[in-house]
């Protein structure tokens, strides 16, 4: 590959075979976020304060948390990858690796989702009505250290962000398990 050819690859800031992924995933969480804003706005007052909207507001949460643990699963897998006892292990290996394909390729998609997820669930939480409690400021602090991670995303594809994807997902993983689980 000639350097011309190198420096053209290294401009495009998402490589070609995921560009059709990440482009319908942003699609459809900004049609997810105007509609379900556009909703969650037009309730009354009475609504806003409810259980039932309670209820509303913690199934955005859930559903952000399964989608996370899905994306948290591709370092997982390229953890297991890495562990001396697999040496001899073929079979398994071969089937780690095809999980870690599929967990590769849908990584960034899902994560999309799952943020636009997130803003729906705090978006919610400050219409319902924030209380200054452990939960509420974790989720907060969760919220601001997740803020990096796709920027970071995005440095990781020209491979400039010096693991900070990594460490900044990490930071979010612990603070968003403290805040979904305590």
């Amino acid at each position: 590959m000639s350097t011309r050819e190198n420096n053209v690859q290294k401009r495009k800031l998402v490589p070609q075979k995921e560009r059709i992924w990440i482009i319908v995933a942003l699609m459809v969480s900004d049609f997810m976020l105007f509609w379900e804003i556009n909703g969650l706005l037009q309730h009354s007052l009475a609504y806003l304060h409810s259980e039932q909207f309670e209820d509303t507001m913690k199934d955005f949460g859930s559903i952000a948390r399964i989608a996370l643990f899905f994306v948290l699963t591709y370092y997982v897998l390229l953890r297991l990858m890495k562990l001396r006892f697999l040496k001899g292990q073929i079979n398994l290996k071969k089937w780690l690796s095809t999980l870690l394909r599929f967990s590769r390729r849908w990584h960034t998609p899902i994560a999309i989702l799952a943020i636009a997820l997130i803003i729906l669930h705090t978006v919610a939480v400050f219409l319902h009505g924030f209380e200054f409690d452990f939960d509420n400021i974790n989720g907060l602090l969760a919220l601001f250290v997740l803020l990096p991670v796709p920027i970071s995303g995005l440095f990781r594809y020209q491979r400039m962000d010096k693991k900070w994807h990594l460490r900044s997902g990490i930071a979010f993983a612990i603070l968003f398990l403290i805040h979904s689980f305590l």
